[in-house]
């Protein structure tokens, strides 16, 4: 898997980082995102379409590159025992402003298929523990999130 995941950062010439180490925190963030996706035991086509549109924007990479990019980090999910390994990546990389965006594009995938689950809600809330996002940003980016995607509510 290794080299598949250094492949695909040698391929993507668009990427921040030219090397493996320096695009991991990028598989750790879509595979962050992909954890809120699977929480809630359900599939829903929205929540994944939301995810390449996620990181899409973030990364501005090619729909071929986002593809290869949203199978590996499903794979890396599936393999990982805890978020930590995945956090940890974030915070030795992310500034505090870049936390609370992933904070928002996690509310993003949860909101997408227009229902949060409780699971969805307890991943989301123990990331941001995790990288150590304060408790009034994590609301204020669900809060965010929400009056973005229904303004009336």
């Amino acid at each position: 898997m290794i080299n598949r995941i250094r492949k695909f950062f040698k391929s993507n010439e668009n990427s921040k980082s030219d090397n493996l180490e320096g695009n991991q925190d990028q598989l750790a963030y879509a595979s962050l995102l992909i954890e809120v996706i699977k929480s809630d035991d359900h599939f829903d086509q929205r929540e994944h379409d939301e995810l390449l549109n996620i990181l899409g924007t973030k990364l501005s990479i090619d729909e071929k590159a986002l593809a290869e990019l949203s199978e590996l980090a499903q794979k890396k999910s599936n393999e990982s025992t805890s978020l930590y390994e995945f956090t940890r990546e974030i915070n030795d990389k992310y500034q505090y402003e870049e936390k609370v965006q992933l904070i928002e594009d996690l509310w993003r995938i949860a909101y997408s298929d227009e229902q949060i689950d409780k699971y969805e809600d307890y991943v989301i809330r123990k990331v941001a523990d995790l990288i150590y996002v304060t408790h009034s940003d994590f609301i204020k980016s669900k809060l965010k999130v929400k009056n973005s995607i229904s303004p009336e509510n």
